[in-house]
């Protein structure tokens, strides 16, 4: 199977003395959604942060494209085609909505009529964002800078977007627009790693699914393998 992310036998923790995740291995196929889903506290996003170079793990080692990024910096994932759309919001709410377009898309060094072309399709594609482009960021709702993170993605474009709890604390129909999307991103050609605790959202749109138990990978297949029985599964691989 062709990877575009392989993760071999990492352990990392927030201290020396305390290990969350425990020789982890996952690999990510290319131009796909990859699923991770796992209880509260069981490393999901732990995971991600050692990954994208937040943390430092202890052994292993993480290659993309084949090259080894375990200790690349974060800012430099960019220029590698790896994006970061966590729980928590990414933006600058001082700043307005424009500028928060214009931020993300300073590194990739386009030209000034690529740059006006992108961001002109940005707000032809988020029509309630081209006419709040002046306001700041903190003051659109929670709904409207989930979307402004997506619009982000979509003027970066990058080959691996880690996508950590999209829906948490959104109404359910700005929640459904925001699964909508992923696919999307899918579709535009980026690969796609879903940190959900959607259990039922992560095997519908993911085509090979990872569980996560107490910093270990418990169970893991495509998505055919977790569907049916689902409550009894999920019940036994979480451990409840």
């Amino acid at each position: 199977m062709e990877t575009l992310l392989e993760v071999e036998n990492i352990t990392l923790g927030y201290s020396e003395d305390i290990d969350i995740l425990h020789n982890v291995s996952i690999n990510i196929a290319p131009s796909t959604i990859t699923g991770m889903i796992g209880l509260n506290g069981a490393g999901k996003t732990t995971l991600v942060k050692g990954i994208y170079g937040f943390l430092k793990p202890k052994q292993g080692r993480i290659l993309f494209e084949g090259e080894d990024i375990t200790d690349i910096k974060p800012y430099s994932l960019i220029y590698k085609g790896i994006w970061y759309l966590p729980q928590d919001s990414s933006l600058f709410p001082y700043l307005s909505v424009e500028d928060n377009l214009y931020i993300p898309i300073k590194p990739l060094q386009l030209s000034r009529n690529e740059i006006k072309k992108r961001i002109k399709e940005i707000f032809e594609q988020f029509p309630d964002l081209g006419e709040k482009r002046k306001k700041k960021a903190g003051d659109l709702s929670g709904g409207q800078q989930k979307m402004l993170e997506c619009a982000m993605v979509l003027l970066v474009r990058p080959k691996l977007l880690f996508v950590d709890e999209p829906a948490v604390g959104l109404a359910p129909k700005v929640a459904i627009e925001m699964y909508e999307r992923i696919v999307e991103f899918l579709h535009w050609g980026m690969t796609i790693f879903l940190i959900d605790h959607n259990v039922r959202k992560v095997i519908e749109l993911s085509s090979y699914v990872y569980v996560m138990s107490l910093g270990r990978i418990a169970s893991e297949g495509p998505k055919d393998h977790f569907e049916g029985e689902l409550k009894q599964q999920v019940r036994h691989w979480l451990g409840l």
